[in-house]
C-alpha cells in the first residue's frame, strides 16, 4: 500500500489495533513494504499528560513522524492512545489515588510489545522501546517490569526525580517570566515545596492520602522516584541509545544529559547523541525561554530526518 505523508510517498500498511483488555485502547501497527519480514520493532511510549497516539500537541505529531519515517527504513512501528486520554475518567473512579506510572503507562507498553510479539511479520529478537520525554525516563523500568526489549531508546527522556523535575522548571520559569506572572509562579512554588518534601519518608497510604496537583497525589511522585533512572539503567545490560535536543526546554543538556553521560560512562554499548537546534519533540527550534514552551508546537513542524534516521541504524545494528 503507497501512503502519501507529509514526506512523500512511502510503502507501508497501517493497521487498526487495540491494545489491552481491562481499558483498551486503539492504535496503529505500522508494517513496512521495504526490505524483508520478520522486521524489526518499536513501541513508541508517550511522555506525561493525556495523549492520542500520535502524541499530538496543538500542531505537531511526533510519533506519526517517527512510525512513517522508519517504515521508510524497513522497521515496523506499534503506537497507541494514552490509557489517561481514553480512560482518564474511569482510571480516576477505579484506582483514584493509589494511580502510578504503571497503570497509567507502564502496562500498556508491555501490552504492545506483546502483540508485536504474537505479529508474525514481526520479529519478536528484535521489539525495542523508544520513548518521548516522560516515556524515555519510564524506559528501563518498562523494560525490567516485563518489556524485555532488545534494546532501549531514551529520547528527551529526565533522568531526573519527577519533584525535581517540576521544580526544576518552575526554577526555570522565574527566571525569565516579569511581573505578575513571576509573583504567580512564586506562590505557586511555595505552595508546592511543602507537598514534595521527604515523601520518600510516607508511607504509602500518607502518600496516598497527600493531594499533589489535581487528582494525583504525592504517590504517583512516590512509586515513579523509589527508584532512579539511574537504577535502572545500572542494573540492565540492554544496549541503549540516548537521544538529546540541545535547545530542549523540558530536560536539559546540563540537568540531564549529562547526568546519563555519568550513568552510563563505563557502558560499551550505550550510545549518547546530542542534536543542536532541536526542541523537545526532536523539531527545529523556535524560541530559547520556558516560558514560551507551548508555543513550540503551535506551528506545524515535522520530526528531523536525521533524527529517524539515527533511530533506525542503531535498530538495525542491534538485536
Amino acid at each position: 500500500m503507497n501512503v502519501i505523508t507529509e514526506k512523500g510517498v512511502i510503502n507501508m500498511t497501517e493497521e487498526k489495533i487495540i491494545i489491552g483488555t481491562e481499558y483498551p485502547l486503539e492504535g496503529l501497527i505500522t508494517i513496512p513494504e521495504t526490505g524483508t519480514a520478520p522486521y524489526p520493532a518499536v513501541v513508541l511510549v508517550h511522555g506525561s499528560g493525556a495523549s492520542d497516539m500520535d502524541s499530538k500537541v496543538y500542531k505537531v505529531r511526533p510519533f506519526k513522524d517517527i512510525a512513517h519515517g522508519l517504515a521508510k527504513h524497513g522497521i515496523a512501528t506499534i503506537r497507541y492512545n494514552k490509557r489517561s486520554w481514553t480512560h482518564g475518567k474511569a482510571l480516576v473512579k477505579n484506582i483514584g489515588p493509589a494511580l502510578t506510572v504503571k497503570e497509567e503507562t507502564i502496562e500498556d507498553a508491555i501490552h504492545a510489545a506483546d502483540l508485536l510479539r504474537a505479529d508474525h511479520r514481526i520479529n519478536s529478537n528484535r521489539i525495542f522501546i523508544a520513548g518521548l520525554s516522560m516515556g524515555g525516563a519510564l524506559a528501563p523500568r518498562i523494560d525490567a517490569e516485563g518489556g524485555d526489549f532488545a534494546g532501549l531508546i531514551i529520547m528527551a527522556g529526565s533522568s531526573r526525580r519527577f519533584e525535581e523535575i517540576i521544580i526544576g522548571q518552575q526554577e526555570d520559569f522565574m527566571k525569565t517570566a516579569k511581573g505578575l506572572t513571576k509573583w504567580i509562579v512564586g506562590k505557586q512554588i511555595a505552595k508546592l515545596a511543602p507537598k514534595l518534601t521527604n515523601i520518600y519518608d510516607l508511607t504509602d497510604e500518607e502518600a496516598k492520602a497527600k493531594k499533589f496537583i489535581g487528582n494525583t497525589t504525592v504517590y504517583y511522585l512516590k512509586d515513579f522516584g523509589q527508584k532512579t533512572v539511574a537504577e535502572y539503567l545500572s542494573a540492565s545490560t540492554k544496549p541503549i541509545f540516548v537521544m538529546q535536543p540541545e535547545k530542549d526546554l523540558q530536560a536539559t543538556v546540563e540537568r540531564d544529559f549529562k547526568k546519563y553521560q555519568e550513568i552510563l560512562a563505563d557502558r560499551d554499548n550505550a550510545t549518547l547523541k546530542l542534536y543542536p537546534g532541536l526542541n523537545h519533540t526532536f523539531m527545529p527550534a523556535l524560541y530559547s525561554k520556558i516560558t514560551d514552551a507551548t508555543k513550540e508546537f503551535k506551528k506545524e513542524r515535522h520530526v528531523e530526518d536525521d533524527v529517524i534516521k539515527d533511530i533506525a541504524e542503531w535498530v538495525k545494528s542491534h538485536g
